[in-house]
């Protein structure tokens, strides 16, 4: 039994840390892209994240819980993910310039995807301890998904000036949280869905507040035109296809 979880544990951590890591090594190597292309990747990641939202995370909340649970689950991710952001205007102070807020925005998905990896180690956890080919099936699922939310994370850390090693160094510990949900799922073995349902509402409520409050406002402030729509549009419908 202990051997189980720790076997399930290590799969969990090494799923959340490939997945979003490969997503940064990706992301870094865009270089210093010009502010049309900038704005496309910001675009498409918008697209992307959407599409995970709307028809990955949300739905499947609704399915574990109800829309009274799912929607307070939203409502708290948006409060939470403002304060955060308030927090770092705060520290920031004066320095803050617009370099650094491609830093912010990094760090403002970093936090979402950190916060929605918790859940999805619980649904690897309790998928292993009903059997091993579902719990291996749910976490081949889940590291593809978080390809994309590591490009997302990385490139705009890359536009604010951090160094390569740190930006994929962050997309790695996004994905420890999913191993720790991967050992509480193995301990517990069924784990609430009332539960889940409503981590995973409220790590859909982060990522939409950063998508429609971030992504999508910066990728057009740096590029006037049509290029950051196109790249959301794409990006939407790469996501439809990753979460189906």
């Amino acid at each position: 039994m202990m051997n189980n979880i720790f076997y399930i544990t290590f799969i969990g951590f090494f799923v959340g840390v490939i997945g979003t890591g490969v997503g940064g090594i990706l992301a870094i190597g865009l270089g210093k892209p010009s502010n049309r292309l900038l704005s496309f990747i910001l675009g498409f990641s918008a697209g992307i994240m959407l599409a995970i939202v709307c028809f990955d995370l949300l739905p499947e909340a609704f399915q574990r819980g109800n829309l009274y649970i799912s929607s307070i689950g939203i409502a708290m991710g948006v409060i939470m993910i403002i304060i955060f952001d308030e927090i770092i205007h705060k520290h920031k102070g004066n320095k803050y310039h617009h370099k650094k807020s491609f830093v912010k925005m990094g760090a403002l998905i970093g936090l979402g995807v950190a916060l929605h990896n918790f859940p999805e180690g619980l649904a690897i956890g309790s998928g292993f301890m009903a059997t091993k080919e579902l719990g291996m099936g749910i976490a081949i699922v889940i590291a593809l998904h978080n390809i994309p939310e590591g490009i997302s994370m990385a490139a705009p850390m890359r536009v604010g000036g951090m160094s390569k090693f740190k930006a994929v160094l962050y997309t790695w510990l996004v994905g420890l949280p999913m191993g720790i949900g991967a050992l509480i799922g193995s301990v517990l073995g069924e784990i609430s869905e009332v539960f889940i349902a409503f981590c995973l509402a409220f790590s859909g409520g982060t990522m939409l507040y950063i998508t429609c409050g971030e992504l999508i406002p910066n990728s057009k402030k740096i590029h006037i035109g049509r290029t950051s729509t196109i790249g959301l549009i794409f990006g939407f419908l790469i996501g439809l296809l990753i979460t189906k």
